[in-house]
């Protein structure tokens, strides 16, 4: 974006990874860094910077990510309604855990997997809800964008049985789960979608994995219960570049290093073309949106 959006103005960020860039119609991009450590100090940096007011702003948070593979295919773009923290857990190696145990992630609270806490811990920032319909007036006008596809993500996506991984790239609602660990396979797999159903009240659906939006949304709500933003005009977006697991029958070692098809270019495209369309509808609407959420 920051080659094609024709920016008028370059802020220097010491609190950030990268610079802020400036456009006179109020469009504003920087990036988090990678990581929920990174994600955090600089979404609190940036809503803090005295520079700007972020009283209506609209944050769209956009990056690429490892898609479940019975969701969706390479390429693809999901808005999230859900996103929640895979990082507050007691964790104990699923060798040492008992037979019945199908990995050895355990709520904070609980007494086994797939278990609710009996007790919350730090529940603020393990799960946090966006809001419904402005994530549904996004999908709804970008679920018909030309999406980039590519022959490499054409003959990789065969190697899959489930129907949504054949498919070329398609606009979907989906929820995001954060964590600072890269992880990958079928159980964890498996645990991404029991955590994500557990702590969004059993509503959410676990398609897009990454290392950002948690922290991101911690400091968005932070800051909104500051007064410096309004937490209900968050989107995050989340394109995939990679599965979280293999294909069944394949080595699940292999899997989580091998190279992204085409180098996760699609994923990187379409995560501009689908957000793009929600910035500048957003600015093109400013008289409206500035004052009420669109519908």
């Amino acid at each position: 974006c920051v080659y094609r959006c024709q920016f008028d103005q370059k802020f220097e960020f010491p609190m950030g990874v990268r610079d802020i860039y400036y456009r006179k119609d109020g469009l504003l991009i920087t990036m988090t860094g990678g990581g929920v450590t990174n994600a955090t100090a600089t979404v609190t940096a940036l809503g803090m910077d005295g520079r700007f007011d972020f009283s209506q702003a609209y944050w769209v948070i956009a990056g690429i990510a490892g898609a479940d593979p019975a969701d969706c295919g390479l390429g693809s773009a999901a808005w999230a309604k859900w996103v929640v923290d895979g990082d507050l857990a007691k964790e104990i190696d699923p060798r040492e855990a008992p037979e019945d145990w199908p990995y050895g992630y355990i709520a904070l609270g609980a007494k086994r997997p797939k278990e609710a806490a009996e007790v919350m811990w730090m529940k603020d920032v393990r799960a946090f809800e966006l809001d419904a319909g402005l994530v549904e007036w996004a999908f709804a006008i970008t679920k018909d964008v030309d999406l980039m596809d590519h022959p490499e993500l054409e003959e990789f996506r065969e190697l899959f049985t489930y129907e949504n991984a054949r498919k070329p790239p398609f606009v979907l609602i989906g929820d995001s789960l954060g964590s600072s660990t890269y992880w990958h396979g079928f159980r964890l797999n498996e645990w991404a979608n029991d955590w994500l159903k557990m702590h969004s009240r059993d509503e959410g659906n676990f398609v897009m994995t990454n290392m950002e939006d948690n922290g991101t949304l911690t400091a968005l709500n932070r800051l909104s219960e500051a007064g410096y933003v309004d937490a209900d005009r968050v989107l995050v977006l989340r394109t995939a570049s990679n599965f979280s697991q293999p294909p069944q029958g394949k080595d699940v070692a292999w899997s989580t290093t091998a190279p992204y098809p085409a180098e996760g270019l699609p994923a990187k495209e379409n995560a501009y073309r689908v957000a793009n369309k929600v910035v500048e509808t957003l600015i093109a609407g400013w008289e409206t949106y500035a004052e009420e959420l669109p519908k």
